[in-house]
């Protein structure tokens, strides 16, 4: 399966050193960080794929009550050593099976790093199910996810080309990988589809992903959540006219979302 091919890579203590590193917020975050300033403070706050716990030490300081959740053991335990102090925030759970958590437990589910991509269609599927069950009705997801739409660039050679002819081979040596990773997909296939699963150039060509059309990835969102805001994850700008998200080429984006 997609998400266990995965969950070996996010086991390797490599990957693990890599994550246990960062300590930046992406833009898009950071506006949602700044946006419910007001709020934070009476929210209950659920952090999916929490990673090595770069998150965590933004949010777990302004919310009421943090916990922070991962599949990989190896994650949580250096989440538990980075915040020796606050380990029991930290816990083993699947987000495909997060039956732990009652019913409309959270004020804020957070899904940073694309985290939901490394599923398949049908676990994705199940996980934004889970998470309207153990959101509370008014309370917020927030994830982000890779745009299909901007995969469409680096389909395409053409866009690799520039002045610097250093860079332009390094561009053309990474689009040659990506295709021979990718064997079987073309750019129109791209071009056509709603969501396809992508073997990208994450952590050197070693996670499969799941790549998705803006649209589509409102369309799965519509049965269980209200209200989806979509911000540029480079900007942290909201997309909020037909014009901003066409014109988008970002390789992944911001949701925001309010529970039904």
């Amino acid at each position: 399966m997609m998400a266990d091919q995965n969950h070996q890579v996010y086991i390797a203590r490599e990957i693990v050193h890599h994550y246990s590193q960062l300590r930046q917020l992406q833009p898009a975050e950071q506006t949602i960080l700044d946006l419910l300033r007001n709020q934070w403070s009476s929210m209950k706050m659920l952090d999916i794929g929490v990673g090595g716990g770069r998150t965590t030490q933004h949010f777990s300081r302004v919310v009421q009550e943090y916990i922070g959740i991962d599949y990989s053991e190896e994650m949580i335990a250096a989440c538990q050593k980075r915040f020796h102090n606050q380990s029991k925030l930290f816990e083993v759970v699947d987000a495909r099976d997060m039956s732990q958590f009652p019913d409309n437990s959270f004020d804020f589910i957070l899904f940073s790093f694309n985290g939901i991509d490394v599923l398949s269609h049908r676990d994705r599927l199940k996980v934004l199910q889970e998470i309207s069950r153990i959101g509370k009705s008014g309370g917020y997801f927030f994830f982000s996810s890779h745009s299909l739409q901007g995969l469409e660039r680096e389909f395409n050679w053409k866009n690799k080309i520039s002045l610097n002819p250093l860079t332009t081979y390094v561009n053309l040596i990474m689009f040659g990988l990506l295709r021979f990773f990718n064997p079987s997909l073309s750019r129109q296939q791209i071009k056509d589809a709603d969501y396809e699963i992508i073997q990208d150039e994450s952590h050197n060509f070693r996670l499969k992903q799941y790549y998705v059309r803006p649209q589509e990835q409102l369309n799965q969102l519509q049965a269980d959540f209200d209200n989806v805001k979509m911000y540029s994850w480079q900007s942290g700008l909201e997309l909020v006219t037909e014009q901003d998200l066409s014109s988008n080429t970002d390789m992944w984006l911001y949701y925001l979302c309010e529970i039904k």
